[in-house]
């Protein structure tokens, strides 16, 4: 059995109640002392959450083919991005498939930075590797060295402010700033994975503790993974594993917003292309009971009586109650008879939109 790693907070989360669960060849905390669900009202309540997400992958691209390397790995049009902005873009592989979902930081003309997942990582970085042989380009993994918090929202920038050399107002949506936090160097980018306001920081290892340290005395409340995907969920954000994964194209996720078919050629564009002509194979919907219950992963989808798909993520929301996001036959995603499979049960659905809660994300 593979080892599991730790993040450089790991005994921080045990001395604060920690369950540590495995997650993505980590130990991960899945909730604290208090539980998910007020972990979660912290973040939709008014207050501050802070997640370690040092699990994730960090990548630096640099060299004078950075750009044009960059625009033949990744989906989204890299061009576009100017000096401390960030891109929620992909990576695919020749079939069209995903490889991963990532975060573009163009941190110069021939400097970026790629956020990548922890499942991921080492498939990411070699797949990476591979593509840039052909490219003026150095490819660096600096996860290792590098931890990564999420401080997330409405209380986030009172939280943080205090700490750092920079006027956070002056970051605005996916955005970012390189500044010092607690005097360290740090990437402060105003994104995240929630809905609501707030900031993910790229620290050095060195740094976490003291940081972690600063921000929960500020009033930050820590927060885990089973909290962490319900905000997530509620969003309807696409989780690799879930939503996307080495079986389906952009198209089927609805994530044709972030491929540029016209932007020229890149790895894995001439299937998508092909399958946008012949139309998807499933389609991803959102989904809410209107009856009680919760919706859980892999539960069937009923249309019109009969079995279309499955729930790929699915939770009962404080705020909207049973919602889920599913994939099920493109013939069904607009119109057919609606219910999920509970326990033998049909309980019945109605399409809807995401997110399923209002989002309060500073744009």
């Amino acid at each position: 059995m593979t080892e599991l790693a730790r993040t450089p907070l790991f005994e921080e989360h045990v001395a604060l109640g920690g369950k540590m669960v495995p997650f993505a060849g980590y130990e991960m905390p899945v909730q604290y002392a208090n539980g998910a669900l007020q972990e979660y009202k912290a973040v939709r309540e008014g207050g501050a959450g802070l997640f370690d997400i040092s699990h994730m992958g960090q990548v630096r691209v640099a060299g004078p083919d950075a750009l044009d390397f960059l625009q033949h790995v990744t989906t989204n049009d890299v061009s576009r991005l100017v000096d401390d902005q960030v891109q929620y873009s992909a990576l695919l592989n020749e079939h069209g498939t995903f490889i991963d979902d990532i975060t573009t930081y163009k941190i110069a003309d021939e400097t970026y930075y790629l956020c990548i997942n922890a499942a991921n990582r080492h498939k990411d970085v070699a797949h990476l590797l591979s593509a840039s042989v052909t490219f003026d380009v150095h490819v660096s993994d600096e996860s290792d060295a590098t931890t990564l918090l999420a401080l997330q929202g409405e209380a986030a920038q009172k939280t943080l402010q205090p700490l750092v050399d920079i006027d956070l107002d002056g970051i605005g949506y996916y955005r970012f700033a390189q500044a010092h936090v607690a005097g360290s160097e740090a990437i402060i980018s105003r994104t995240g994975y929630t809905g609501e306001d707030g900031f993910e920081l790229y620290l050095p290892n060195t740094a976490a503790v003291e940081i972690w340290h600063k921000l929960l005395a500020g009033g930050a409340i820590p927060i885990g993974l089973a909290a962490r995907d319900m905000l997530r969920t509620e969003m309807g954000y696409a989780l690799y594993g879930h939503e996307i994964s080495a079986d389906v194209t952009p198209i089927e996720a609805n994530l044709m917003w972030i491929t540029k078919l016209d932007k020229g050629e890149f790895i894995g564009r001439a299937a998508v292309a092909a399958r946008k002509e012949q139309g998807a194979e499933r389609k991803l919907i959102a989904l809410k009971l209107t009856e009680r219950g919760i919706p859980r992963e892999h539960y069937p989808v009923l249309v019109n009586g009969e079995v279309s798909g499955e729930i790929t993520s699915g939770m009962h929301s404080p705020m909207a109650g049973g919602v889920a996001l599913a994939y099920v036959k493109p013939e069904h995603a607009a119109e057919g008879q609606l219910a999920v499979e509970i326990r033998g049960k049909a309980v019945a659905a109605e399409r809807t939109r995401t997110p399923f809660v209002r989002s309060n994300v500073r744009k």
